[in-house]
């Protein structure tokens, strides 16, 4: 009973911005900023599809998600409930012999405050691990109580370090203050790998909805930044993991969501306050920064190999698919997966349902790929040292 009442638990706390009596449980105290973010997301008009059929978006709903899903009413996002879930207690971590988070604080970039860091390590006396630089969900504006219990389990399933970034969160916090903050987390793990038992060579960036945003705009931002830097050394990502990441600012502001998707956890209003939030401009407005949304940079050749997925229905389903199809492209290796009537967060919110489950082991499988790709590269390129080191002392 007590594992049933957890898992209830962290649906709630992660998924359930409409539960009933919401209102009720939380007392409330928003930031102004909030409500100016929220006022920003309706100053433009938002293209509405008019739907010709009908269509009850349940009936698109994978049948096992469907009860679970029907628990949660419809609800609109709102400063006044960002401001709520802010004050919701986090689920605490498993208790061992799961690995135990261990808090870290590092420099923040240039005049900001100190990141802070939560590190995973499922093998610390081991060397030469991969690792995972996390960023978390919530829409940019909030943090994801269930995200203790997710990076233990990552580190265990996957063998890895993972080190999950408490980036500082939009609207108090506008671009590009959280992606400073992840490059911040970057540059620490590369520079602090033999203190972590890393690989340098291993390390890549992934998350989860907002936070697959985060590592999207991080892995570009450090391709720009290797490319800029040439006499600094370099922060290479290995791999990227972007699950349901939220990619473009415009889907639901300036382009039409069709009538099929995005009716479900994550909607079109919602994601105009996150990104107005995030930008400090109207979503989908002339007036945003290119740099600042992965959908609206010009290039994507010579990122990292990546795995993207997502519900059918999910409101991020397009702008996913249109951003695999831009780095395939440019010939980056890239896997996409779609899975049928699924919503936005369907796995966290029925992690018990085989799509969840066939869902969250085609990413780990993924990630553990990419990570054993990285160490037969590492291996050779040491071979290769190895042999024209002794050829150097054969010729001396």
């Amino acid at each position: 009973m007590s594992r049933q009442l957890t898992r209830r638990d962290f649906a709630i706390r992660t998924a359930g911005f409409g539960l009933a009596g919401f209102n009720l449980a939380m007392g409330l105290a928003p930031p102004a900023t909030l409500a100016e973010a929220e006022q920003a997301s309706r100053s433009e008009n938002s293209p509405a599809v008019a739907d010709p059929y009908s269509l009850d978006p349940y009936s698109l709903v994978d049948p096992e998600l469907l009860p679970v899903l029907k628990q949660f009413p419809a609800y609109d996002l709102t400063a006044e409930m960002v401001g709520k879930f802010r004050q919701m207690p986090g689920m605490p971590p498993l208790p061992a012999p799961a690995p135990q988070p261990v808090e870290r604080r590092i420099p923040g970039p240039p005049g900001a405050p100190e990141v802070r860091l939560w590190v995973v390590d499922p093998a610390p006396l081991e060397k030469g691990k991969p690792l995972l630089l996390h960023m978390h969900g919530g829409g940019f504006m909030m943090t994801d109580p269930g995200l203790m219990p997710q990076i233990q389990g990552i580190a265990t399933d996957c063998h890895c370090v993972v080190v999950s970034v408490d980036y500082r969160l939009a609207p108090e916090t506008r671009y590009p203050g959280a992606l400073e903050d992840n490059y911040a987390a970057l540059k620490w793990v590369h520079a602090h790998a033999a203190e972590l038992g890393v690989d340098r060579s291993r390390i890549a960036v992934g998350g989860e909805s907002a936070g697959g945003g985060h590592a999207a705009s991080l892995a570009i931002h450090a391709r720009d930044r290797n490319k800029r830097d040439r006499n600094k050394e370099d922060v290479p990502i290995c791999f990227q993991l972007l699950i349901y990441p939220q990619l473009d600012d415009r889907t639901g502001s300036s382009q039409a969501v069709p009538p099929a998707i995005g009716n479900f956890m994550w909607t079109a209003s919602a994601n105009r306050l996150a990104w107005s939030s995030l930008l400090g401009v109207p979503a989908g407005s002339s007036k945003v920064p290119v740099a600042a949304v992965p959908a609206r940079v010009a290039s994507v050749a010579g990122l990292p190999p990546a795995w993207i997925g997502v519900g059918s229905i999910d409101l991020f389903g397009e702008e996913d698919m249109e951003y695999v199809q831009r780095l395939v492209h440019a010939g980056v290796a890239t896997e996409l997966l779609v899975v049928p009537g699924a919503f936005h967060g369907f796995d966290r919110l029925v992690p018990d349902a085989e799509a969840s489950k066939q869902f969250s082991a085609s990413w780990k499988s993924a990630l553990r790929k990419a990570f054993a790709a990285g160490k037969a590269d590492t291996a050779e390129k040491l071979e290769v040292s190895r042999q024209a080191h002794s050829k150097e002392e054969n010729n001396a």
